[in-house]
């Protein structure tokens, strides 16, 4: 018979970066895990140390279709999350985001799930607020080439948001802030591990504009302790809630960074910046830090440090093969 303690918590995209870390988090914790995924951007490297566990199962599913489980919460992550991967092919990622939303919400319904929505930062744009708290509405380009998944993740919450008035679902949904470190893709574009890759190679580490605009960056641990804190929360509090670390860097000032941690010989070369690319990303915490109790602890030195052992190994891997 199952322990009352241990729930069935379905988790899609749980091979992807972030799943594949809270799929990890939530087995520690003693829970069943079903993670989905249909591998568009996840990988099974990412999760093939958890295979072997009796308490965790593997389904390729698609979350633009339906799907019949029965569980006790769901963690809905499913989607691309970089621009490499989200622009590859938008009107996908837009059904992800939307229909996906609508099927696991559906899901939730039937079930009496605790619903969790990954949201973005991206759901504020190019903002006019800094730093973005999470009453700020956003400055969003809905017809440019970042709107599949900025709108998509808006249209998403608003969904959580009806569902929560209309059937009193228990919804909770994070905005996240950039978060970086082992299993990250190598290939997605994402500045962390763009810039690591690059190191290694000793290739030019490309800066988009002069790499004045500024991000916060959040390690992959400290963000999946937010996520299983915001789950265990009362009914009551449904967010938005940024989750994210405040510290705030440069573009350029992350580059040197990565470096100086790789002892690279790599250059530093400009490049046009792209279209709709935000000038300011840094959250306001402040919610987290009251309703969940939450902040982060790991520094951008050493999570960095974390990250680039990772792809030195994976590089050194891939290169032997």
């Amino acid at each position: 018979m199952r322990s009352p303690l241990r729930k069935r918590i379905a988790v899609t995209g749980g091979a992807g970066f972030l799943g594949s870390h809270l799929c990890e988090r939530l087995l520690r914790d003693g829970h069943d895990v079903l993670c989905i995924d249909n591998f568009f951007t996840g990988g099974k490297d990412n999760i093939l140390h958890l295979i072997a566990n009796p308490h965790f199962e593997l389904m390729r599913h698609d979350v633009t279709f339906p799907l019949y489980v029965e569980v006790d919460e769901i963690y809905n992550l499913a989607c691309p999350a970089s621009p490499v991967h989200y622009q590859f092919d938008p009107v996908q990622t837009t059904k992800t985001s939307v229909h996906g939303a609508i099927n696991m919400l559906g899901l939730a319904k039937r079930t009496k799930s605790k619903i969790f929505q990954a949201s973005t930062s991206e759901v504020y744009g190019d903002p006019k607020v800094h730093p973005q708290t999470e009453e700020y509405w956003g400055h969003v380009n809905p017809i440019g080439i970042r709107a599949c998944y900025d709108e998509g993740k808006r249209c998403a919450e608003t969904l959580f948001f009806d569902y929560y008035r209309q059937h009193q679902l228990r919804i909770k949904v994070g905005r996240i802030f950039n978060t970086y470190g082992p299993r990250m893709h190598p290939n997605d574009g994402r500045v962390v591990s763009n810039f690591i890759v690059q190191a290694l190679n000793n290739e030019p580490i490309t800066l988009y504009g002069d790499g004045r605009q500024t991000r916060s960056f959040c390690y992959v641990d400290d963000m999946i302790d937010a996520f299983v804190r915001f789950m265990a929360t009362g009914d009551d509090v449904t967010g938005p809630i940024n989750l994210g670390n405040p510290d705030e860097f440069t573009i350029r000032e992350l580059a040197e960074k990565v470096i100086s941690l790789t002892g690279s010989k790599s250059k530093i070369v400009n490049k046009p910046l792209p279209s709709d690319d935000p000038m300011q990303r840094k959250p306001d915490i402040a919610m987290a830090s009251k309703k969940l109790g939450w902040e982060p602890k790991i520094k951008l030195d050493q999570g960095l440090t974390k990250t680039v052992e990772y792809f030195d190994k994976l590089l050194k891997n891939r290169s032997a093969n």
